[in-house]
């Protein structure tokens, strides 16, 4: 599952770190993000990759990661959703050994950005690490809009994939996504 290189990048005052697409602006530095993510976009497709540190779902593992797509389709206020394809992944794979499990979902949503009436059609990846033993859920969402509506605010967006992230770029945050310092979770 292993990607193609990025920027080493620190995440929670360096109590994570992670290996991201050269070519990212950090959102915080724009808008207020909560404490609980760290939200990045690309300067020109609208893609943006978020990770979160959420409550551990006392849930089987296999049904946590749809669990979390269908939470994010809600808070989206998604008019329409589905999970597309699923699959473990192999914690030998990653470098956060820390995990029990991780899981990969591909699914679909059509979402409007801004409240806004016209709707656009977003591919969302999720890769799910749980970590009971701190109970906490890393969510890691790389959201890659598929077709923009013209009343859409995104349809300013230059159009094009010009050097648009890609799928091999969000297995490289995945698998280079480490926890440093475990007492993030206690604090």
């Amino acid at each position: 599952m292993a990607g193609n290189g990025g920027q080493h990048h620190e995440l929670y005052g360096g109590a994570m770190t992670v290996m991201l697409p050269v070519n990212f602006e950090d959102v915080s530095q724009i808008r207020q993000v909560p404490d609980n993510q760290e939200v990045f976009s690309h300067p020109s497709t609208d893609q943006s990759i978020i990770i979160e540190l959420l409550e551990y779902q006392q849930i089987t593992d296999d049904l946590a990661a749809k669990y979390h797509f269908q939470e994010m389709a809600g808070s989206n206020e998604a008019t329409s959703f589905e999970v597309t394809s699923e699959e473990q992944v192999s914690t030998s794979e990653v470098t956060m050994h820390q995990c029990s499990s991780i899981w990969l979902l591909h699914g679909k949503q059509m979402v409007s950005k801004f409240n806004e009436e016209a709707k656009n059609v977003l591919n969302v990846n999720i890769a799910l690490f749980r970590l009971p033993q701190y109970t906490t859920d890393v969510l890691v969402t790389f959201n890659d809009p598929m077709q923009i509506n013209p009343d859409s605010s995104s349809s300013t967006m230059p159009t094009g994939q010009r050097n648009a992230w890609t799928m091999m770029q969000f297995k490289t945050v995945i698998c280079t996504l480490n926890l440093i310092d475990p007492s993030l979770f206690t604090s």
